[in-house]
């Protein structure tokens, strides 16, 4: 557990990972021990087509995960990955189902439904929209962005949807398979109560976190104008609908930006980047009238 700049409790959290039960390198108490040593309060083991209970301990909690896949390697056929997260029991699913179907499996189970790596998939908005009950998407998977794929970031399908007022809760995660440069990489930190999944799963399918590589990073609403509060950062961008307004802000050591929004924008969301490259996303803030 850390405390946050405005003093909040928030628990560091990896949605994502594989072991050796499906393609991953490391046992599940292996994979459980490493993230224990890197400070994580919980993670999710998700493997393909394997439901893993949970198990809550005073060190970490590992929420029961599954992964399930639709489609093959050619992305012109449809490819969906389909986290499901903390789930009570095992979801009715079978290889024959839709995503359509595994997601509404998932939600009956009572876990979060997460659309994985949509920029690695290269899932259209267009099919993304279809899809009922989601409960978040990745913004960043770290294992995409290593050895045999180029593709870890999908803020601009994100902005996309957000762009049709489709808007979910941002994650970043490590989908670990490696356990090189695919590990210990990206998360979430939670503001929770504890890290049990009675706490966890509620704030996280409310959107009580933000994403991030390390910075910490916070959009809050001041009046007429939105305000990034964050640890020492190079660089923090507010990025909305609206194409052609400031809202880069650069420098040493940033720790503060304010944005105006513009009288078209829809939607806001904040990103900003450290000294080492390392970067936090906010989720998304609707802008339209209730």
């Amino acid at each position: 557990m850390q405390t946050d700049l405005f003093g909040k409790r928030r628990y560091k959290v990896n949605l994502h990972t594989h072991t050796d039960l499906s393609d991953g390198k490391l046992s599940p108490a292996e994979a459980v021990a490493f993230y224990h040593r890197q400070g994580y309060d919980a993670i999710a083991l998700t493997d393909h087509w394997f439901f893993g209970d949970g198990e809550e301990t005073d060190a970490l909690t590992v929420l029961s995960g599954a992964e399930y896949n639709v489609g093959g390697a050619d992305c012109r056929d449809g490819v969906y990955h389909i986290l499901a997260i903390g789930a009570r029991s095992a979801p009715a699913v079978s290889k024959s189902m839709s995503a359509q179907q595994i997601i509404t499996a998932i939600r009956s189970a009572g876990g979060l439904a997460v659309l994985a790596h949509p920029a690695w998939s290269l899932n259209t908005p267009q099919d993304i929209m279809q899809l009922r009950g989601l409960d978040a998407t990745e913004i960043y998977n770290s294992v995409s962005g290593v050895h045999m794929s180029r593709r870890p970031d999908s803020s601009l399908i994100i902005d996309m949807l957000a762009t049709q007022d489709f808007l979910l809760p941002l994650i970043a995660d490590d989908d670990a398979h490696y356990y090189d440069n695919d590990a210990g990489v990206s998360w979430i930190m939670v503001q929770a109560e504890d890290n049990t999944r009675e706490s966890l799963l509620p704030a996280i399918r409310k959107g009580s976190f933000y994403a991030t590589q390390g910075p910490e990073i916070h959009l809050v609403q001041e009046g007429d104008e939105f305000a990034v509060y964050s640890s020492p950062v190079r660089e923090i961008v507010f990025l909305s609908n609206v194409a052609w307004t400031r809202r880069v802000f650069e420098g040493e050591g940033l720790t503060e930006a304010r944005y105006k929004p513009h009288p078209r924008d829809t939607f806001l969301r904040a990103q900003v980047t450290d000294a080492e490259g390392k970067q936090a996303w906010t989720n998304i803030i609707s802008l339209k009238p209730n």
